[in-house]
């Protein structure tokens, strides 16, 4: 019989816990989610006015907000990333997709990734 009151009473207890631990994350916690959201909402209206006071004429590069030619001409965002260039299909530079990476390799691994993509979809 004590068995059964102690097995009664843990059961209860993981209940009551479960309950009031979905209470208070719910009380406590989401006003801490609500306030990142409001503080990304606000990161991203301050670089959108940001952006907006940029003058450029040609082409406003996203991450860096640099204004350069065209796409391809854009820095990647951190100092010790290196900007791999990958041609389209047809090898036209102009057409050409970005990639920064960091690392040992460096733009080594991205062309071999590349190859080894578009031999698959052969």
């Amino acid at each position: 019989m004590p068995r059964l009151l102690v097995l009664l009473l843990l059961a209860f207890l993981g209940l009551v816990s479960a309950q009031f631990n979905g209470f208070f994350e719910n009380m406590f916690g989401g006003q801490h989610h609500q306030q990142q959201q409001q503080q990304q909402r606000s990161g991203a209206s301050q670089w959108a006015a940001y952006s907006d006071s940029v003058s450029c004429s040609q082409y406003l590069c996203p991450h860096t907000l640099d204004c350069v030619a065209r796409p391809a001409d854009c820095p990647c965002p951190n100092v010790e990333d290196v900007k791999c260039v990958i041609p389209d299909m047809e090898g036209d530079i102009e057409d050409s997709t970005i990639v920064c990476v960091r690392g040992r390799n460096d733009c080594a691994e991205v062309e071999r990734l590349v190859r080894r993509s578009g031999s698959s979809k052969k």
